[in-house]
């Protein structure tokens, strides 16, 4: 154990954000002609470092073939490649085997598969999903497409946090599954994830857990969470945008139908019928992206290079200075003070509109994100029309926040 520790220890302390920093060119660039550039839009999109572009312009280029169906050198090459990125993806999530990770476009797409293929095999009209207020649009549109499933949403609490007492009571009879983020994009608060899934299981329910927000800040482990389903996105994740994961229960994947027919997702077609692949294919119809797997599995290394006891800890550090130094500012109002949470400050000044405070940081080099961040819900549940959002990685630095902080100074008069 104390072996463990020291070298925990030793790997926070030979931490080099500087040196990482440099992994990342969009991030020493200049703007609007000498403005450093200052990203603080994490939470949105991460940035990707070289190690991720160069390995996918390699796979671009000698490796740009076909995978699964091909028997000559490129198509073989892509194939082990590709299957390789699936290896990484199941390693990184605790997934039992990689034949439970579906590569999809992103967290999207991945919920719309449950809904689509899982809504078909276990919900009917009447049937309840439970989500929280919380949820990103992906979490709550898809459910929404499926004829007569009614949706159970879950309030948060003053803090953001999750009202348990309120989830433990939204369960009936007609509760199928229970959807929640692991962390909120607006908000910040991260979701006992595990509680949450032993009381749906307890009342008969699956767990799918969209883990957009969480994937690139703090270990996963699905076994452990014991969840059925979880989604996110390689774009948050330092990957490229377009590719994403759907980690699914074996027994689930196996008793649901396809999401999508066409190419590699068969075993045997004929005009009469047709029988499909064992998963994960099934669920993977067409040529997929082969070079944005790649780019996934090298940002999950790039990311296990480092390790997540650093990384947890440094973004902790800039969380709290973030806040402290944003706390000087007059008339702010944060929005999620969880004691668990991502690096994510959402925040709104009286008289002040978002947008109009983000188009004039902007302008300095500085870039938030405005506006309700795709979870209209919540701001109507908060009174609000959006809100500034800064949220960072582990390449930020304290003075990116003395730069937000600085600006935000300089603009405000003229805003009120």
């Amino acid at each position: 154990m104390q072996s463990k520790t020291l070298a925990i220890q030793l790997k926070l302390k030979t931490l080099d954000i500087h040196k990482i920093r440099e992994d990342f060119p969009a991030l020493s660039q200049t703007i609007y002609g000498d403005k450093k550039l200052i990203y603080l839009d994490n939470a949105a999109t991460a940035q990707k470092p070289r190690q991720v572009i160069e390995a996918m312009d390699e796979a671009a280029l000698f490796r740009n073939a076909n995978i699964h169906r091909g028997v000559h050198f490129l198509s073989r090459e892509a194939t082990e490649a590709h299957e390789a990125a699936r290896r990484t993806v199941a390693a990184f999530i605790g997934a039992e085997s990689p034949e439970e990770v579906l590569f999809t476009r992103g967290t999207t797409e991945s919920i719309n598969l449950v809904a689509h293929s899982y809504g078909r095999k276990f919900l009917k009209p009447g049937d309840e999903v439970i989500i929280s207020v919380m949820e990103h649009h992906s979490n709550i549109v898809p459910w929404q497409l499926l004829d007569g499933v009614r949706l159970v949403p879950v309030p948060v609490t003053e803090s953001g946090d999750l009202d348990m007492d309120a989830y433990r009571k939204a369960f009936s009879p007609r509760t199928k599954l229970v959807s929640m983020c692991h962390s909120s994009n607006v908000l910040g608060t991260t979701n006992p994830i595990r509680e949450i899934a032993n009381i749906a299981h307890a009342h008969g329910a699956h767990m799918l857990v969209d883990a957009a927000q969480s994937i690139a800040h703090r270990p996963i482990n699905v076994q452990e969470m014991g969840v059925d389903f979880l989604a996110f996105s390689g774009h948050k994740v330092y990957a490229p945008t377009g590719i994403g994961v759907l980690y699914g229960r074996r027994e689930l994947l196996d008793a649901i139908p396809p999401y999508q027919g066409g190419g590699e997702m068969i075993e045997k077609v004929s005009f009469e019928s047709t029988t499909f692949n064992e998963i994960p294919f099934k669920f993977e119809a067409g040529t997929p992206d082969f070079i944005g797997s790649v780019g996934l599995g090298k940002a999950i290394e790039y990311i296990q290079s480092i390790g997540f006891d650093a990384i947890m800890k440094h973004e902790e550090e800039l969380l709290v200075y973030a806040t402290e130094r944003l706390s000087t500012i007059e008339g702010i109002r944060f929005h999620g003070t969880s004691k668990t949470k991502e690096a994510v400050i959402s925040f709104t000044f009286e008289g002040i509109h978002p947008y109009d405070a983000g188009m004039l940081i902007d302008r300095m080099g500085i870039a938030v994100r405005t506006g309700h961040h795709c979870a209209q819900p919540l701001m109507r549940e908060l009174g609000l029309e959006g809100t500034i959002r800064a949220s960072f990685a582990f390449y930020n630095t304290k003075e990116d926040i003395d730069a937000l902080v600085a600006a935000l100074e300089r603009v405000l008069p003229m805003l009120r």
